[in-house]
């Protein structure tokens, strides 16, 4: 079906009894993140929620509304994901037609296409305007805004639509950016330097200009998703919203500034951004499961609210997956596997596990014709768009399924070579990722788990634990090294075996002298693949740890080769390691808000 409004999903949602309704008086302060992080944590990714008793606001909430494959599925209006990159590709497979016949074939298609651009609408129209607030009237406390953690700098909107346009007029950029709520007019901008929105802003910046932006919070599913997605630069997202509705999305002028937003929007924020204002921003939890860092970042002063007459507000959260945006993300490494293969058509397939956090991991299949395509792959990835932040790549020959965790592992511990199958790159990374002793770049690693063909060395390094079959015992490993706390050695069988241990970090490069003298010792020769982590982690969570890999590494600094062995310090750097950023913290709850939510969860869902 093609959804009108925000109102009508959320109907939709509670008629596949995928929404919860509660009741409950809850607060936006921590209260509300505690309560759905244990709803999108849930194997199938639980429940959408809607607050509809929230403190300090007559506005319900609405979250976790994308948070399982069932519901993006619902939201974007198809049984199966794969129906959209599949109408993706038909369209980029046309080819000019030759004769009357092929032209009357395309017709259907043509048409359907015309349906995609958005269209304009009246101020009566448009829903989103029927409450029309200014001057005094702007109030954000109005709004149930979350603060989301204990250390977050504030309340931010987390799910805005955000839009603006080129400095010339002719480009629009619509994207989702946090918002940190300074008071009743202001907010804090979240533009990242690699991002759309800060292009266009730096623009007016070079010519001291005031920018005009209008942040639509909830829309119709297609529009939220949209705003989401990382689209090509100077593809319209309201024009690629449409090509999943498959009917133009309305837009309506704003009242204040001259800019076009969704005649559909519950809440709308319009105002400006003075080029000459910069504010602290930050720090916030965010996917990386770690507190960002502060900077400074622009200002958005708001001019006007409008809204519905019955507003909902969208929002959401992030924090140590998986969240509501893993099923945002895999919904995006679907419907953009048409578009990378345009530029790689040896693609096959594409995984972005949810340890990962989008930009550590992606695992890669290709149908391989020549020697060293896997690096080739690796290298053009890392010049593409959004896949440029991604600090590890592995690749995999097609007949691998590369959706499946079992058939990875089993080839990764079976025919990896550290001497032979490993590539180390330099580049640009998120401004989200904190190993890289410098902001914003950083080392990257590159696996290729390809067959080996022709032309590329097939031999395997033959490891010392070849001669030496017996593992040995945790105790015996903690007994000889009385710096690890704990120590877990992996069940999976294969050619390479792996051991979890922890330590309490007392000196400066402390994880990655111990993993020398580890490796030194023959006693423990079997064991090929050794990750030191901090002493309070849990090596019993396989998930956790292989999450915290991904975070915390710089590959270049922290993994250590021992011909065909390898340690992985993942403990945390400081100025004394050489490391130059400030090490986050890890995003916990506090207790208080778990006691409190403890005491309302069985009153909250009893009926669910």
């Amino acid at each position: 079906m093609n959804y009108h409004s925000l109102g009508e999903f959320v109907d939709r949602l509670e008629s596949e009894n995928e929404l919860v309704r509660i009741k409950d008086h809850v607060s936006p302060i921590l209260e509300i993140t505690e309560i759905t992080d244990r709803v999108s944590k849930q194997s199938d990714g639980g429940k959408a929620l809607l607050f509809e008793n929230v403190e300090g606001s007559n506005i319900p909430v609405l979250i976790n509304a994308f948070g399982s494959s069932k519901r993006i599925n619902i939201a974007l209006s198809v049984h199966d994901i794969e129906k959209i990159p599949n109408d993706i590709d038909k369209y980029l497979k046309i080819k000019p037609p030759s004769s009357l016949l092929e032209k009357v074939k395309l017709l259907p298609m043509l048409l359907e296409a015309a349906a995609f651009p958005p269209k304009m609408v009246s101020s009566r129209q448009a829903c989103c305007q029927e409450v029309v607030l200014t001057g005094d009237d702007v109030d954000l406390d109005k709004i149930p805004i979350l603060q989301c953690w204990p250390n977050d700098a504030g309340r931010f909107i987390t799910f805005p639509i955000v839009v603006n346009r080129t400095i010339d007029q002719k480009l629009r950029n619509v994207g989702l950016y946090r918002m940190q709520v300074y008071d009743k007019k202001t907010t804090g901008m979240h533009w990242h330097i690699h991002k759309d929105g800060a292009h266009f802003f730096h623009e007016f910046k070079k010519q001291g200009k005031v920018m005009e932006c209008a942040v639509a919070i909830g829309a119709d599913p297609a529009v939220c998703y949209s705003a989401s997605a990382p689209l090509p630069y100077g593809i319209d997202e309201f024009l690629f919203a449409g090509f999943i509705r498959k009917s133009p999305v309305p837009l309506v002028k704003c009242k204040t500034v001259d800019l076009e937003i969704p005649a559909s929007a519950e809440i709308v924020l319009e105002g400006f951004i003075d080029p000459s204002e910069m504010r602290l921003e930050g720090p916030f939890g965010d996917h990386t499961g770690y507190y960002s860092q502060d900077g400074d970042y622009p200002v958005f002063n708001i001019t006007a609210i409008t809204h519905r007459k019955n507003p909902i507000y969208l929002t959401t959260i992030v924090g140590k997956p998986p969240q509501e945006d893993f099923y945002l993300g895999k919904a995006t490494e679907r419907i953009f596997l048409p578009l990378m293969r345009t530029q790689l058509p040896e693609i096959i397939d594409m995984n972005m596990p949810a340890v990962g956090v989008f930009h550590n991991l992606v695992i890669i299949s290709i149908e391989k014709r020549f020697p060293m395509q896997a690096r080739r792959l690796m290298s053009a990835l890392w010049g593409m768009g959004q896949m440029s932040f991604v600090k590890t790549i592995i690749v995999f020959d097609h007949s691998v399924d590369i959706q499946s965790n079992k058939a990875i592992t089993e080839i990764l511990l079976n025919e990896i070579d550290f001497t032979r199958d490993l590539f180390l790159s330099e580049g640009i990374l998120d401004v989200l990722n904190h190993a890289s002793d410098k902001a914003l770049y950083g080392s990257k690693l590159g696996i290729d788990l390809t067959n080996k063909i022709e032309g590329e060395e097939e031999t395997r390094t033959k490891l010392e634990s070849d001669k030496n079959t017996t593992l040995p015992l945790s105790e015996n490993i903690l007994e000889k090294f009385t710096e690890f706390t704990s120590c877990k050695i992996l069940e999976q069988k294969g050619l390479h075996q792996v051991a979890f241990a922890t330590l309490e970090k007392k000196y400066p490069q402390q994880g990655s002298k111990v993993i020398d003298r580890f490796m030194s010792n023959n006693e423990f020769s079997s064991i090929t693949i050794l990750v030191v982590l901090e002493g309070h982690e849990n090596i019993n969570d396989t998930s956790t740890v292989l999450w915290k890999i991904l975070n915390n590494i710089d590959p270049k600094r922290d993994m250590h080769f021992f011909g065909n062995r390898v340690g992985i310090d993942v403990t945390c750097k400081t100025g004394e390691d050489g490391y130059t950023q400030h090490w986050p913290d890890e995003i916990e709850m506090s207790e208080k808000v778990k006691n409190i939510v403890d005491q309302k969860w069985i009153n909250m869902f009893h009926e669910s």
